[in-house]
C-alpha cells in the first residue's frame, strides 16, 4: 500500500528555514569578522595632536613634515593631527589642560620658567607643569640677520642709519632688539613698522634694507628674498656670539642662493614634549619613528641634516620614560636630570 505523506505550509517554511541556517551563520560571522577587524584597528592606531606654531613659519612645515614622516614609518598606525599656534609661551600653557597624547614645540628654557611661574609665565604657574616630560630634539631656530645687496650692508657696523624690520611679539623679534642692544646700535636704526610676512617684498621695493628672522635653517622667506632680490646674511664674530650667550651654529656655504660662504650665527634649542598623560608605549613608539624616519627627512628639507642625539644635551628637564625606553635601546648616554 502507497502512503502519500502530506505536510502543511508551516512545516514547509520550517524545513526551507533550517535549510538555510548555515548560510545565514556564515554571512553573520563575515559581518562580525568585518566590525572586529575595523574597532581592532581603530584601537590600533595612535593618534596625536602635535601643536606647532603659526602656518606661515617653518616649524609649521617642519610639524607637517614629522606628522608624515610618523605616518610613513609607522605604516599608519600613529596618526598626527597638527594644530597652528601662536607660539611655544601659548603651547606650554595648553599643555597643563590638554589630554592623552598631546605634543608641543618650545625652548626647553620655557618649560623651566614655567615651572618657576617666572618672566611671561609669572602668575600663571600650574603644578600640571610639573608633568611635561621631553621626547626627541627638533631644527634648532636659527637667528637670521638678512640685508638686501643694494643696502651695501655686510656688517653689523653697517646697519647704522639703515631701516631694519623685527617684526613684533615673536623671539626672533625679540632677539634681534636684544642683539641691536648688544652690538651698540639701539637708536641708530630706524625701526620698520611692518608685518614679518610682509618683509621680503618690503626689502625689495626698498621699504627696508633689512629684516631679522628667526627659523630653522634653510627659512622659506630667507630663500625667497634670496632669490628674489639678492641679499647678505650677515655672519657674527665670536665675540658677539658670545655676547649674546646663545649656541653658535653654522649654516653651510650654497644653503642659499649666492652664499658663497658659511654663516655663522646663534641659536635656540627647540624640543618636541608631551606630558605624563602619553603612555609609555605611545612615547617609545613615537621616539622611535621619529629618529628613524630623520635620514629620510633629511633628504627632503635640508633642516633636518644638523640633528642629531647630541642636541639632548640641550634638555633640562625629564625624558618621558617611553623614549628613555628608546634611547638606552638605542645606546644614547642620557643626562641625570633626563631621568
Amino acid at each position: 500500500m502507497n502512503r502519500t505523506i502530506k505536510t502543511d505550509n508551516s512545516s514547509s517554511a520550517a524545513v526551507f528555514a533550517l535549510s538555510r541556517l548555515p548560510s545565514l551563520a556564515i554571512a553573520l560571522s563575515s559581518l562580525l569578522l568585518l566590525l572586529v577587524s575595523a574597532v581592532t584597528t581603530a584601537n590600533a592606531e595612535t593618534r596625536i595632536t602635535y601643536k606647532s606654531a603659526k602656518s606661515t613659519s617653518s616649524y609649521y612645515q617642519i610639524a607637517v613634515q614629522i606628522a608624515e614622516a610618523m605616518k610613513a614609518g609607522s605604516d599608519g598606525a600613529i596618526s598626527v593631527t597638527v594644530e597652528e599656534s601662536q607660539g611655544s609661551v601659548q603651547n606650554v600653557m595648553e599643555s597643563a589642560a590638554r589630554t592623552g597624547n598631546y605634543v608641543f614645540t618650545t625652548p626647553p628654557a620655557l618649560v623651566g620658567l614655567a615651572r618657576g611661574g617666572k618672566a611671561m609665565f609669572e602668575g600663571k604657574s600650574n603644578p600640571k607643569f610639573s608633568e611635561i616630560r621631553a621626547l626627541f630634539p627638533i631644527p634648532s631656530l636659527t637667528m637670521h640677520f638678512v640685508t638686501s645687496e643694494k643696502s651695501g650692508v655686510t656688517d653689523f657696523a653697517g646697519l647704522e642709519g639703515k631701516t631694519v624690520l623685527l617684526g613684533k611679539g615673536s623671539f626672533g623679534a625679540r632677539e634681534g632688539e636684544k642683539y641691536l642692544k648688544l652690538f651698540g646700535l639701539e637708536g641708530k636704526v630706524k625701526l620698520a613698522e611692518v608685518e614679518l610676512s610682509n618683509a621680503v617684498p618690503a626689502l625689495k621695493n626698498g621699504q627696508i634694507d633689512a629684516f631679522v628672522t628667526a627659523g630653522s635653517y634653510p627659512a622659506p622667506n630667507v630663500i625667497e628674498a634670496a632669490a628674489g632680490t639678492g641679499v647678505n646674511v650677515l655672519s657674527l664674530s665670536e665675540d658677539q656670539i658670545t655676547q649674546t650667550k646663545r649656541t653658535r651654529i653654522v649654516i653651510p656655504a650654497g644653503t642659499y642662493a649666492g652664499q658663497d660662504e658659511e654663516i655663522v650665527t646663534t641659536s635656540l634649542p627647540v624640543v618636541a614634549y608631551t606630558t605624563t598623560a602619553m603612555s609609555d608605549d605611545d612615547a617609545y613608539a613615537m621616539t622611535k619613528t621619529y629618529w628613524e624616519q630623520r635620514d629620510a627627512m633629511a633628504g627632503n628639507a635640508a633642516w633636518w641634516g644638523a640633528v642629531s642625539t647630541d642636541m639632548l644635551e640641550n634638555i633640562s628637564s625629564e625624558i618621558h620614560p617611553g623614549a628613555i625606553r628608546y634611547y638606552e635601546e638605542a645606546g644614547v648616554k642620557l643626562a641625570d636630570q633626563h631621568r
